[in-house]
């Protein structure tokens, strides 16, 4: 049977995105407030994961073209917020890293299992990007969560100001989101690369799937659980503190 390197952006890239929705959800309960901000998320995730699908399925691209061209806009963002804001786009460098890292290993998969393997590769670039940007002091995923925390509100972007500022809690829930998010992207990697060489290639393409998605409930409850209910709550008492001192 033929395996293509399809799962690279489906099961990887979107992946990321998946942690961004998976946010949404969590905080879903609060409907009040200003619309949240999408832009961020259209440049840094929706346009490089619809642009792949796009141009693989709609324009009949080979996997190895659609990915290049898909990066693209998360190059060009990183490149962006370089010079003109002089910080780096973690969301859009990590899109651009995971489109980087696949063409490489893509260009290296010459057989069935290689080409399974190759993924969970992806996947603990993924977690230990991650990971390594909590241990530096900014969460890598922070940028995907505080637009739904927020929702675009200036009262609600002061409250989180004040508390990353002042609260050691918020600030370990806070790594907590990517911790969790590093941690379960990292043990998928270990659970894929053992099934890739000890499993029937045929369970394997059906089963990878089915692990994705039990790592991504997995760590929509934990991170949900541990660390955007908590800082919901966090802000929501900031906010009526903060009003009744103005009251």
């Amino acid at each position: 049977m033929s395996i293509t390197a399809t799962e690279v952006n489906t099961g990887e890239t979107a992946r990321a995105a998946a942690a961004v929705a998976g946010t949404a959800k969590a905080s879903a309960t609060e409907t009040a407030g200003p619309r949240p901000s999408f832009r961020p998320l259209i440049l840094d995730l929706a346009v490089p994961v619809g642009s792949y699908y796009l141009l693989k399925n709609g324009f009949g691209m080979s996997t190895m073209a659609a990915l290049g061209w898909s990066s693209v806009v998360p190059a060009v963002r990183t490149v962006w917020s370089v010079v003109k804001e002089r910080r780096v786009n973690a969301l859009a460098g990590l899109i651009l890293l995971v489109n980087v890292v696949g063409l490489a290993l893509s260009l290296l998969a010459g057989d069935p299992r290689l080409m399974l393997a190759k993924d969970s590769g992806v996947s603990s670039a993924i977690g230990i990007a991650v990971l390594l940007s909590v241990k530096l002091g900014r969460p890598m995923m922070t940028q995907a969560m505080k637009p739904f925390l927020v929702k675009g509100d200036a009262a609600r972007s002061a409250a989180w100001d004040r508390l990353v500022a002042g609260s050691e809690r918020f600030r370990k829930a806070e790594r907590t989101f990517s911790l969790v998010w590093g941690a379960v992207l990292l043990g998928e990697c270990v659970v894929r690369v053992v099934g890739a060489y000890t499993l029937p290639i045929d369970t394997m393409v059906w089963l990878g799937t089915v692990v994705m998605i039990a790592s991504m409930v997995l760590a929509f409850m934990l991170s949900g659980r541990f660390a955007v209910v908590p800082m919901q709550k966090m802000l929501e008492r900031e906010l009526a503190a903060e009003a009744g001192t103005d009251s």
